[in-house]
C-alpha cells in the first residue's frame, strides 16, 4: 500500500531536522534510507524499526539536518589582513588598466562572508534523540496506511461478492445445460448406432469420458472454497497480500478450466465475466501488504 508521513524537529541547541517517509506498492520489502553524513549509526536501528512497521512495499526514508552557525564573535585579524591585501591587489590591478575604483566602506568589508564565518556549526543531534523523534513519524505513517487498508478491504469485499455471485450463476448455467446436452448426446449416439456396428462397452466408456470432460462440478466447488478462503484472509487482517495474490492465481486457474469445459454459450459468457472480475480483484490485491 502507499503511504506518506513527514515531520520536523529540533534539539533547541542550534540543530533542526526534517523527516520524510514514503512507500509505494512492491512485491517484497525494499528499504531505502538517505541519512546525513555522520549519522550512519542510525541506519541499522531505522531499518529494524521499519521492518516492524511495514512488511511489503518499496519504502524510502530521508532525514535532513540543518545546523546553525555560531555567533559572529571577534573578527580574525589574519583573515582581515588577507582580505585587505586582496582588495589592495584588485585596486592596483584595476588602476593599472585605467579603471577607477570607489573607496570601500569598512562596514562592507566586515559583512563579507569569509569574515563572518567565525563560529562553529552546532553539533549533530544525538542518534537516540532522532530515533525517539522518528516514532511519531512511524505512527502517522501507519495510521495513513491503515486508513487506506480499510478502504481497500471494503473494495475487495465487494469484488469477492461479485466473484461469488458469478460462481453461483455458473453453477445454475451448468445445471441448465445438462438436459440439452444429454438430448444432443442421445441423438448423436442413436445416429452412430444406426450407422455402424459398435461395441456397447466401448460406447459406454466414451460417453463416460465425454461427460467427465464437460463436468464443471469440481471447478465450482473449488471456486467456492477459494471465495471462503479469501473472506477468511480479509477478516484475518495483517500482512495477507502475498496469500491473496496466490489465491487469485488459483481463482484464475479454475475459471480457465471452467471456460474450457463449458460447451455452452451461456456458461462461457459467465466464465469470461468471472475471469474479468478475478483480474480486477488481483489488480487491487497488488496494493495489499
Amino acid at each position: 500500500m502507499t503511504g506518506f508521513a513527514a515531520r520536523e524537529g529540533s534539539d533547541g541547541q542550534g540543530a533542526s531536522w526534517s523527516w520524510e517517509l514514503r512507500s509505494v506498492n512492491g512485491r517484497g520489502l525494499d528499504l531505502r534510507l538517505r541519512l546525513p553524513d555522520g549519522l550512519g549509526a542510525l541506519e541499522a536501528p531505522l531499518r529494524k524499526r521499519l521492518s516492524e512497521v511495514i512488511g511489503r512495499g518499496s519504502v524510502s526514508l530521508s532525514l535532513r539536518v540543518v545546523r546553525e552557525q555560531g555567533g559572529p564573535g571577534a573578527t580574525d585579524p589574519a583573515k582581515l589582513a588577507a582580505v585587505l591585501a586582496q582588495l589592495a591587489q584588485v585596486r592596483a590591478a584595476a588602476e593599472a588598466q585605467g579603471i577607477a575604483c570607489a573607496p570601500v566602506d569598512p562596514a562592507t568589508i566586515l559583512s563579507l562572508r569569509v569574515l563572518s564565518e567565525n563560529g562553529e556549526a552546532a553539533a549533530l543531534p544525538a542518534p537516540e534523540i532522532l530515533l525517539a523523534d522518528a516514532e511519531p513519524l512511524f505512527s502517522a505513517f501507519t495510521a495513513m496506511r491503515q486508513d487506506e487498508g480499510r478502504a481497500l478491504a471494503a473494495l475487495l469485499d465487494a469484488q469477492i461478492d461479485r466473484i461469488e455471485s458469478l460462481v453461483t450463476g455458473a453453477e445454475t448455467a451448468a445445471a441448465a445445460r445438462a438436459e440439452p446436452q444429454a438430448a444432443r448426446l442421445r441423438a448423436a449416439i442413436a445416429t452412430l448406432v444406426e450407422a455402424t456396428e459398435i461395441d456397447e462397452a466401448r460406447l459406454a466408456q466414451e460417453v463416460a469420458a465425454l461427460a467427465l470432460k464437460t463436468d464443471v462440478t469440481e471447478e465450482i466447488d473449488r471456486l467456492r472454497a477459494h471465495v471462503a478462503a479469501a473472506r477468511a484472509l480479509l477478516a484475518q487482517g495483517g500482512a495477507v497480500g502475498r496469500k491473496l495474490d496466490f489465491l487469485m492465481q488459483e481463482f484464475n486457474r479454475e475459471a480457465n478450466t471452467l471456460c474450457s469445459k463449458s460447451q455452452d454459450a451461456g456458461l462461457t459468457a459467465i466464465g469470461l465475466d468471472l475471469k474479468l472480475a478475478i483480474d480486477q480483484t488481483r489488480e487491487q490485491v497488488q496494493n495489499v501488504e
